[in-house]
């Protein structure tokens, strides 16, 4: 093969990494991925409508991006979106009404910000929660053996789970638990047809106002009454003993309130999917629930429900000695670090018991997933009440994944099983 065949088959291949459909895709996806890795791990990426960004596509290179957080910044990029919303979410900023969560900033504010609702994912919290979300794993279990002997996990077991956690650590009313899930499935399904609201990014920006509207609400009745949960801790939290900013406050009960959830049902979905696909750990792990502390990691590695975060070069640089000037954008393929040939033995291969796994699916330096816990917990509590009572389980249709750019997972997956 030529040079320049393998600079334009690159080319290609750096393509899906713009093209929501690819995620929907596995084949696709991961073979693109895989010639990035081998042929041109620092690829150049030009394909409307979005602007231009070097893909970073191997597991070293990720960490040492996510290391250098004063060279590479989340502002003004901090995930991969179409020039047309860029322009529109930086016009909202400007007029202090856009999204400004805890992964569009940087330190030292992010880490002031950061701290706000650390205490609550934090060991001791997650101890004292363990009983609760056990509780509700088994809730659950129950739920699927009683809608048996078919059901599709993804939306009628594996988002309500999770959701139900977080939103009660924020202290909703499960009457609004329906509402947050909608909002949730639009604002990250804006380029899945099933989910999107709209086609313009001011209809999808009006997912945010709603999401705002309703958090504005929360934060008066918070402040007004304080109550001991998380909400509560947003509402009236400080910054170098200052009130944080009314965006700032609305936006972190929307990443807490979505994120919070949907990223772990599309690893519970996605880790019972490759149990299903792969019996034999299925029947390893049934036999041996020690390895449930491994086996969470490898579904989370396995699924990686965020598929990106993007970076700005504050100055200019370079990744495997490509040139990055000054403002130019890298694209970091956690999907691709988690596949990676050098990080991990048979990367393709589902493996219960695999240790060490270096996943980046939590992100890596002082972004890592502020919930990281918290998800392992509950994905830990899910698959422990429910192997054990699983007869038998098999698909009962053709899973679906979502099409997305940044966060998603599958959207259906129809099984049929037998539970004890």
């Amino acid at each position: 093969m030529t040079t320049s065949t393998t600079a334009q088959d690159a080319q290609e291949a750096a393509k899906v990494l713009a093209d929501p459909s690819a995620y929907a895709d596995d084949d696709r996806l991961y073979t693109a991925l895989a010639y990035l890795r081998a042929h041109e791990p620092v690829a150049y990426v030009d394909h409307g409508p979005y602007r231009p960004f070097w893909a970073i596509t191997k597991h070293a290179d990720i960490m040492a991006v996510e290391r250098a957080n004063d060279l590479f910044l989340s502002e003004p990029r901090p995930l991969l979106a179409t020039a047309e919303a860029d322009d529109l979410a930086k016009a909202q900023q400007e007029m202090g009404l856009g999204l400004r969560t805890l992964i569009h900033m940087d330190d030292p504010h992010h880490r002031k910000v950061r701290a706000i609702g650390a205490d609550w994912f934090r060991p001791k919290a997650m101890r004292d929660l363990k009983v609760r979300v056990d509780e509700l794993a088994k809730r659950y279990v129950d739920t699927m053996r009683d809608i048996g002997p078919e059901c599709d996990f993804v939306t009628e077991i594996a988002v309500n789970f999770p959701l139900y956690v977080i939103l009660s650590l924020l202290g909703l009313p499960e009457d609004d638990f329906g509402r947050m899930h909608m909002l949730t499935q639009e604002m990250f399904g804006g380029d899945d047809d099933e989910y999107k609201r709209g086609t313009t990014p001011e209809e999808q920006m009006a997912v945010l106002t709603d999401f705002f509207n309703y958090f504005s609400a929360l934060t008066a009745s918070r402040r007004e009454n304080p109550t001991d949960d998380l909400s509560s801790a947003i509402a009236n939290g400080l910054v170098d003993g200052e009130p944080m900013s009314d965006m700032d406050t609305l936006s972190y009960y929307v990443i807490v309130a979505s994120a919070g959830h949907d990223t772990t049902k599309d690893a519970i979905s996605g880790g019972l999917h490759a149990l299903i696909e792969n019996p034999g750990e299925l029947t390893r792990l049934q036999n041996n629930l020690d390895l449930m502390p491994t086996a969470v990691e490898e579904m989370i590695r396995w699924s990686t429900p965020v598929k990106e975060f993007m970076r700005t070069a504050a100055e200019d640089t370079e990744v495997r000695g490509v040139p990055i000037a000054k403002g130019e954008s890298v694209y970091l393929a956690y999907v691709s670090g988690n596949r990676d040939e050098e990080i991990f033995d048979e990367p393709f291969r589902f493996d219960v018991s695999r240790d060490p796994n270096k996943h980046l699916a939590f992100g890596y330096g002082v972004h890592f997933c502020l919930g990281a816990a918290l998800a392992r917990m509950e994905i830990n509590s899910l698959f422990t009440e429910l192997l054990p009572r699983l007869e038998s389980i098999e698909l009962a249709g053709t899973p679906e994944l979502s099409a997305t750019t940044f966060v998603g997972g599958l959207k259906h997956l129809p099984v049929r099983y037998s539970l004890r």
